[in-house]
């Protein structure tokens, strides 16, 4: 088939198009991640539309890049912005496909998921700089009849092709897009290794009180069950035991009228905040499964928290304290 564009008009719509959906499965993509709660509208699908979509634009990009290539008067640098952008936007869909059919985990010693994050982040700061150098900006021309016509015809396409794609070679996925696990893999926040506590020398301090891990097992414990939805693309159901925040802060004497939030910190210096209305519905746990954490896991105790993500679960808490500090005004991403 021989793809054509009469003009260059033409080509800056193909661009304008192309930015607006790499900022849709941008946005999709980093909210989807972000929270834990299932929403009405299924960002993961409209992730993966917006992906499709590209795809499907791509004979058209084709014959942008093409043209550009061939000027003489365009400067290298913009040329290779250009082929860096295509190479970023290419591995990105390719690794967020190939983690969607739950077949593939590593590529050498990275995860899909950190080489789709790596390369969708390198794509924004690529497409940020190639903006900067050879800025395409919308006309009021651009929105005609006939340009809306093709939009919808290019949405009813990534539509059907996201629909193929989910019966075809896709693996039954949570609405962040994580795939299942039979059991919690081991993963730390950025650097953090691994802790491994000595059960008898290991503290827990909630606010002036001090529990060691005996007097803490003695509190009734919860049992229930829970879904850790990890960031790296994969989450697990699992059955805990723990004791709610709420009741170990009232064991503990500490009072949170007037408290805005509780801190919670990891033997690592990990650290997030809850707020003081939603302890009930966060445990300081110490099994899982039956069984008493691993070090991996979190052992001794850890934070499990029904309805976010896995970096709200911090693993090797060592204190938690009443705080002023609003909830909301930590990064919604943790960045340390």
């Amino acid at each position: 088939m021989r793809v054509s564009l009469r003009s260059r008009q033409a080509g800056r719509r193909v661009d304008l198009v192309l930015g607006l959906l790499l900022m849709l499965g941008v946005l999709t993509g980093v909210t989807a991640n972000t929270i834990g709660v299932n929403w009405p509208l299924d960002l993961i699908q409209l992730h993966a539309a917006a992906a499709l979509a590209i795809l499907l634009l791509a004979p058209w990009k084709y014959v942008v890049i093409r043209r550009g290539l061939g000027r003489t008067r365009r400067r290298r640098p913009t040329k290779a912005l250009s082929l860096t952008l295509l190479v970023f936007v290419l591995t990105t869909i390719g690794s967020g496909l190939l983690h969607s059919t739950g077949r593939v985990e590593f590529v050498g010693p990275l995860t899909l998921m950190q080489i789709h994050v790596g390369a969708a982040v390198g794509a924004v700061l690529t497409l940020l700089a190639h903006f900067l150098g050879h800025a395409v900006r919308p006309r009021r021309t651009d929105v005609d009849r006939r340009a809306l016509l093709r939009l919808a015809i290019l949405g009813a396409g990534a539509a059907t092709a996201t629909a193929v794609w989910d019966t075809w070679a896709a693996t039954s996925r949570r609405f962040t897009g994580s795939i299942p696990k039979p059991g919690p893999e081991v993963t730390s926040w950025f650097n953090d290794g691994v802790q491994r506590i000595d059960p008898t020398k290991w503290t827990l301090r909630v606010g002036t009180a001090t529990f060691d891990l005996a007097r803490l097992r003695s509190l009734p414990h919860d049992h229930f069950t829970a879904t850790l939805d990890c960031t790296s693309g994969w989450y697990s159901t699992q059955s805990w035991a723990g004791v709610r925040l709420s009741t170990l802060l009232s064991e503990a004497n500490v009072p949170t009228a007037g408290r805005r939030s509780v801190e919670v910190r990891s033997a690592t210096g990990y650290t997030r905040w809850f707020g003081a209305d939603t302890l009930d519905n966060v445990w300081l746990v110490t099994a899982m499964a039956g069984a008493p954490l691993s070090y991996g896991h979190g052992y001794p105790a850890r934070i499990v928290a029904p309805g976010r993500r896995g970096f709200w679960w911090v693993k090797w808490v060592s204190s938690i304290e009443p705080s002023a500090r609003p909830p909301w005004a930590q990064s919604f991403f943790p960045l340390d």
